[in-house]
């Protein structure tokens, strides 16, 4: 099938089918502030369709930019996709395939080498193992910004390793909370428990929210760094559970009537304490008059956990192949460059980010295969060709989900799974639902997809489960 050539509509704003007229990037470098959050499915945010999550500051940010509607996290777990966000890497090339454990999950605490293979008692496959952290030979994006003079800062959940790999480790000036956990055990202060803390966040005011202290936190460095240019890891540990907020919100949202199966109030309001959060930061940069040259990227993880919120008309969640464990809330915000209102079809992936945040800052990519685009002419309207792509997740997780890769090439979605049933086949633009497997009644589908996807996976040297 040959490339399609796809470009972003600009919704109300323009007239259907005329391409947003390409704004000039400003000479001086631009302030980044990517915003991460955690298990956050695509539908749980107003400009995606929420009618019972309320998120007025998102909602606000994302018509003043750019909306993409095809965007994917490289995994439907959480530190796969972190690393390809910060390297611009397949998860499958650097060797990160599942949720890494951190130091307390490790026998006897000892995370040098992860053993080859998990044996899987029980199981048909033994599973390669997944490593403990992300190489230091890995080139990060904050690695490649501070050669153009940027101030970095990594805040939040990092989840890429212990101690020895944290983010200042990585390329980052200051870390703040970032340390091998994957989800917090309190998001109320004291945040420690039974010696588990975060870096560089001592305790401050009994009682006080997490995502609430983490907003502080960001809005003095913004204000600290504010005289040189600045990126900013803003990586919130909400949604993740345990599921906690304020109680007062919990009860407005328990009085209120639910829709579209998004019935959970604590986690209705953890998304209203985030976009909170996220209004604090806009106020700050408009009080600091940065608004005009910072670019603000919004993007979650993996998709929500099924249980806590519904990601309908999505299939599934988290840790899953379908579209509800894949596809993500995104945005891009640039005032006076991204033309407000606008919205984009194009698949991009989070290996995307950083080739498109190093053209736009006049950085060089560093010297080894960078898996990702450039999607920054989106941005500004312009065209670009559909490619392939692609994830792999050699491993069990829970009863259900057995080791699988996945293609998708256009509207075609291929799922291989390596137990059971061989393939799944879905188009993706008359079945966002993923109801109607057509796997069986085209099979030269298949056959087509199959070889792109295996040629992939050779590429990138993937690591295979295999039949004991």
């Amino acid at each position: 099938m040959k490339n399609e050539i796809i470009t972003c509509s600009a919704g109300l704003l323009i007239l259907a089918g005329t391409v947003t007229k390409a704004q000039e990037a400003p000479k001086e470098n631009p302030n980044i502030i990517f915003l991460l959050v955690d298990d956050l499915g695509w539908r749980d945010v107003g400009f995606n369709g929420s009618r019972f999550y309320e998120t007025p500051n998102l909602d606000r940010l994302a018509a003043g930019g750019m909306i993409f509607n095809n965007a994917y996290a490289a995994c439907a777990v959480s530190s796969p996709t972190r690393a390809s966000i910060q390297t611009g890497r397949y998860p499958a090339r650097i060797g990160i395939t599942d949720w890494i454990r951190a130091r307390f999950q490790v026998q006897d605490g000892k995370t040098g080498t992860a053993p080859a293979w998990e044996e899987n008692n029980g199981r048909k496959l033994k599973t390669p193992s997944n490593p403990y952290h992300m190489e230091l030979e890995e080139i990060t994006i904050a690695e490649l910004l501070k050669t153009r003079g940027y101030f970095t800062c990594h805040i939040g959940k990092w989840h890429l390793g212990p101690d020895d790999y944290y983010p200042e480790k990585q390329g980052y000036d200051l870390n703040i909370a970032g340390n091998d956990m994957g989800q917090p055990v309190n998001y109320f202060d004291p945040y420690d428990r039974n010696g588990i803390s975060f870096p560089n966040l001592k305790s401050r005011s009994k009682g006080e929210y997490l995502e609430d202290r983490l907003s502080d936190e960001l809005i003095h460095v913004i204000r600290q760094h504010k005289e040189q240019p600045f990126f900013i890891n803003m990586c919130y540990y909400a949604v993740h559970t345990p599921l906690m907020a304020k109680p007062e919100t919990i009860d407005r949202y328990e009085a209120k009537i639910r829709t579209d199966d998004q019935t959970n109030a604590v986690y209705a309001a953890m998304i209203e304490h985030l976009d909170d959060a996220v209004g604090k930061l806009v106020n700050t940069l408009e009080e600091e008059e940065l608004t005009d040259n910072t670019i603000i990227i919004f993007f979650s993880d993996n998709g929500g956990l099924v249980g806590p919120t519904s990601n309908s008309p999505l299939r599934s969640g988290k840790g899953y192949p379908y579209e509800g464990g894949i596809k993500e809330p995104m945005f891009v915000y640039w005032k006076n460059v991204i033309q407000p209102g606008t919205k984009c079809d194009v698949p991009v992936c989070s290996i995307d980010f950083l080739p498109a945040l190093c053209a736009l800052t006049g950085t060089a990519l560093p010297d080894r295969i960078i898996d990702g685009r450039d999607i920054s002419p989106l941005f500004y309207g312009r065209k670009m060709k559909k490619v392939p792509l692609y994830w792999h997740f050699p491993h069990y997780r829970m009863d259900d989900i057995v080791p699988y890769s996945i293609i998708r090439d256009g509207n075609w979605k291929l799922i291989k799974w390596y137990e059971g049933r061989t393939f799944e086949l879905y188009n993706l633009k008359r079945d966002v639902s993923e109801s109607n497997d057509l796997a069986a009644s085209k099979p030269s589908r298949v056959k087509k997809l199959n070889r792109k996807l295996e040629k992939w996976l050779i590429r990138t040297e993937a690591r295979m489960p295999l039949e004991k």
